[in-house]
Parts: C-alpha cells; sequence; structure tokens
C-alpha cells in the first residue's frame, strides 16, 4: 500500500511542508527509515538523528532545519503516527469460510463472514459472531459466546460459558476460563472448591500471549471495555478489571481484586486477594501490593508505598551502613555517659 504526502497530511490533520505527490510506501522509525518511509519526531533525545535519517517524510510538532526533506507539522507527532499506522498494517489474515479440518460442533451458531481455520475446535452451543477469525488450535469450549470482528490468534483455549464481546483479540497461547485457585483445607489434604462461574471479558479488549483469565467461584471474573494486558499476565478468579486498563506483562492479580478504570498496572506487580485498586492509579514495576489504593494515588516498592515516599525510603537504604555505624557510635557515647553519671563524675 501507499499514500501521497497530501492524503497522509489530510488523514492526520497536518500542515505539509513539501511535494504533496511523493508516494509513501512505509512507516519506520528515523534509524532505521528509508526513502520511501515516513518516520516522527517527538523528543529532543533523538535530534542528532534527524541530519542522519534516510526518511522520505516525517510528523513533527514544529518545523526543524535539522530535517532538509518534507515535513507534515502536527499537534502530537506520535499520537499521528500510531493514527497513520492504521493505514499501513496488513489486514488480518482470512481463511475462506470453514475449513473442513476444523471441528464445529451442530449445535453451534456462526455468523456471517467468520473464517475458521483448519484444527479449530467449536463445541456444543457456542456462538460465534459475524466477521471473527478463529486462528488454528484455537479451542472454544461448550455455551462460549463471541461476538462480532474477534480475531482469537492460534492455540488460544477458551472454555464454557466464557463470553467475549466484539472487536476483541487474543493473542497466541491465553486460556480463558480455567478453574479458579480456589482450595479449603481438610486436616493434611487440600479440598478443591468447584468454580461455578465464568469470564466476561467486554467489547475492545485485547489480550496478550499466555496470559491465564481465570473462571470465578460464582458470578463472573469480568474484564471491562477497552482493557489491555500485556503479555504472560495472571487474572484470578472474580477479579474485576476497570474499563481502559492496562496491565503490564509478569502481572499477577489475585483473587477478588477490584481495580478501577485506567489504571496503569507495571510489569512484575503482584496484588494481594480481596482489595480495592481505585481509579486513575499508577504501580510502578515489581511493587507489591497489600492493601487497598485509593484513586488517583501513585505507588511503587514492597510493601508499595506513595511513590514519593518510597523515593525517600530508597536513598535511605542506601545510606543503613553509615547511619548504623553512626548508631553504634552514639550508644557507646550513651553507654560512657551513663557509666560517668552512674560514679557521680
Amino acid at each position: 500500500m501507499s499514500l501521497s504526502l497530501g492524503k497522509i497530511a489530510e488523514l492526520v490533520g497536518g500542515r505539509l511542508y513539501g511535494d504533496p505527490e511523493i508516494e509513501i510506501i512505509g512507516l519506520n522509525s528515523l534509524e532505521h527509515a528509508t526513502e520511501s518511509d515516513i518516520s516522527f519526531y517527538f523528543s529532543s533525545r533523538y535530534k542528532n538523528l534527524l541530519t542522519r535519517t534516510r526518511a522520505g517524510a516525517i510528523l513533527v510538532k514544529e518545523k526543524t532545519p535539522e530535517f532538509s526533506g518534507p515535513q507534515i507539522i502536527v499537534e502530537d507527532p506520535e499520537k499521528s503516527y500510531v493514527r497513520l499506522a492504521a493505514f499501513f498494517v496488513p489486514p488480518v489474515p482470512k481463511y475462506p469460510g470453514v475449513s473442513n479440518d476444523a471441528v464445529v460442533h451442530d449445535s453451534a451458531v456462526l455468523g456471517k463472514s467468520v473464517s475458521i481455520y483448519p484444527l479449530v475446535y467449536v463445541g456444543e452451543r457456542a456462538r460465534i459472531g459475524d466477521d471473527t477469525v478463529l486462528f488454528p488450535g484455537v479451542y472454544v469450549g461448550n455455551d462460549v459466546t463471541i461476538g462480532q470482528r474477534a480475531v482469537i490468534y492460534p492455540n488460544v483455549t477458551i472454555l464454557e460459558r466464557t463470553a467475549i464481546g466484539s472487536d476483541v483479540i487474543i493473542h497466541s497461547g491465553t486460556v480463558i476460563g480455567s478453574d479458579g485457585f480456589g482450595f479449603v483445607q481438610e486436616e493434611a489434604a487440600s479440598i478443591k472448591i468447584p468454580q461455578l462461574g465464568n469470564v466476561r471479558i467486554e467489547d475492545e479488549v485485547e489480550i496478550g500471549a499466555n496470559c491465564c483469565i481465570d473462571r470465578a467461584a460464582f458470578g463472573s471474573t469480568l474484564i471491562k471495555r477497552g482493557v489491555k494486558t500485556d503479555n504472560l499476565v495472571q487474572i484470578a478468579h472474580n477479579v474485576v478489571i476497570g474499563e481502559n486498563t492496562i496491565i503490564v506483562a509478569q502481572a499477577g492479580i489475585s483473587g477478588s481484586v477490584t481495580v478501577g478504570k485506567h489504571v496503569v498496572i507495571g510489569g512484575q506487580v503482584g496484588i494481594a486477594d480481596h482489595i480495592e485498586i481505585g481509579d486513575r492509579v499508577m504501580i510502578a514495576s515489581q511493587s507489591g501490593v497489600a492493601k487497598s489504593v485509593p484513586q488517583g494515588e501513585i505507588i511503587s516498592g514492597t510493601p508499595a508505598l506513595r511513590h514519593r515516599r518510597w523515593l525517600r525510603s530508597m536513598g535511605i537504604v542506601g545510606k543503613l551502613p553509615e547511619l548504623s555505624e553512626k548508631i553504634r557510635q552514639f550508644e557507646k557515647r550513651l553507654a560512657s555517659l551513663e557509666k560517668r553519671l552512674d560514679k557521680g563524675d
């Protein structure tokens, strides 16, 4: 696919300085772009790359003398680049209809223009919406519903009674609807608690590769509209994730946690069970969250503290050996003074 610079300027709402007839066939970074690519410049950290880039054109906030080629002036180059990328990304490849090598139960209901690759399994009473794509190795259990225009990549497992909305993307290797981790102790044995609920995923959610989302013990584990998870994320039973929350790789959320909307959970964060994370909270990577967090807080560390307090605490940690030595000296001086007082000096 190619677009003229004039068309690109129109798509991103920018002002073009240069020849509008120049054709662009791709997007790339300043460092790796070629003459047929467009790139973007949004931070002075990359100023040295402007004079060396081979890009055919760039998106910038204001015209720069550091780049001699065509420039499109936009309010936010990074967001404009993302918007433009949608026009260059190749479409999801679709199998023409339902493969003869797929297994689709007679009671399943398939929408219009579904694409079901070989080696897919669709169980009893499952419902697949219009224009949805199931790649090879996808397992869709009994009574699962999937909305319209969903893309389920290879080897995803969607277990019984899971409900998935429209425009959802689920990447390879993810398991949705496995049993929540629930046991009670009886003497030396662990007795399994039946997991009777399901998982509900609302519209416009994207789930990364090799994630696990457990079914609820009762009711639903709920992933609300617009949530995005990175790879290797664990979401336990009866968790609720609010709208447009972002969860980065290797985060783990324990059972019955409620996460608000517009929350950012960094990589390798661990969240204890039965707590609430308020709206717009930001949790720094590798934090351990053991208690509820009010809305709007920024927290870090293990146990997690307000970010500024954690930074001050970490500043003190590096001085602990010196502080320990000072305390020992003070203790010696105090003991000497007490001895002198006891002698009446």
